[in-house]
């Protein structure tokens, strides 16, 4: 499955979340650099979702804060999950 978010590095709290557009945020506490953001996100998503690191892997946008990650769990677990945030 595939997960269209926008990333905020550097936050305070960690936390996923529904904007008021409808786009899936994730703010995270690593910082945008060296890559920290994107290891930590992919470590996030995976404990958030139940799965393990190598479950999650980021397809494109690791320069950019819109991301498109993909996520090894079936359809109904993501959207049962994603309903939750909302």
């Amino acid at each position: 499955m595939t997960l269209h978010l926008k990333a905020k590095p550097g936050s305070k709290i960690d936390q996923l979340f529904y904007d008021a557009a409808g786009q899936l945020n994730a703010k995270i506490r690593a910082p945008a650099q060296d890559g920290k953001a994107n290891a930590y996100l992919i470590e996030f998503l995976a404990k958030q979702l139940g799965i393990p690191k190598s479950g999650v892997s980021i397809v494109a946008g690791f320069t950019n804060p819109h991301k498109r990650i993909e996520v090894d769990v079936p359809e109904e677990v993501l959207t049962d999950f994603l309903t939750q945030l909302k």
